[in-house]
């Protein structure tokens, strides 16, 4: 049960990534679960999202948000925007069936006797969905990287170690 509930908080936080790129802070507590099953599962957490927040610096909405910082040209800015509403509507159709899934994943787990093939029906759905919606944010990621000037990728990939820098001396303060 454990590590069904470890599966399902790292799909869900896997989910949540358009979110967690847009603010920074913990954007989970690790609360449900006791102690050190709680700590390590985090860990194991930070440690399988962070190439992935790495590679999300490079959003195109991150970068709009720091059109003024970044120096972006209008024509920067013009491709970044189309980018951004490009893969919007893939990424959010495909969020919302992963999260259609986990719900009913969730729902055959509380019965009194749940249908594993039914958990695994939705959970592999889930993580399918899951990665079509990471797909679309990675590669418009990937080209919005491209748009970028040497200069400004410098800029954004060391704000990007920055605000990793934070998080990794949390993890450390809470696994001694």
């Amino acid at each position: 049960m454990m590590r069904t509930m470890s599966v399902l908080v790292a799909s869900t936080a896997l989910l949540a990534l358009p979110l967690a790129a847009q603010e920074q802070g913990g954007m989970m507590s690790g609360q449900g679960m006791s102690g050190m099953q709680g700590m390590q599962g985090m860990g194991m957490m930070d440690s399988m999202m962070a190439p992935m927040m790495r590679s999300m610096a490079t959003a195109p909405e991150r970068l709009l948000a720091r059109r003024s910082a970044l120096h972006l040209t209008s024509d920067q800015v013009t491709l970044l925007t189309a980018l951004r509403d490009a893969a919007r509507p893939a990424r959010d159709s495909a969020a919302q069936q992963a999260m259609m899934h986990l719900r009913e994943m969730d729902e055959v787990m509380h019965t009194a006797s749940p249908d594993t093939a039914a958990v695994r029906h939705h959970f592999e759905a889930a993580l399918q969905y899951m990665g079509q919606a990471h797909m679309v944010m990675l590669d418009a990621a990937a080209q919005a990287r491209a748009a970028l000037t040497d200069d400004q990728r410098k800029e954004v990939d060391a704000a990007a170690s920055m605000r990793r820098r934070p998080m990794m001396r949390g993890r450390a303060m809470r696994h001694p």
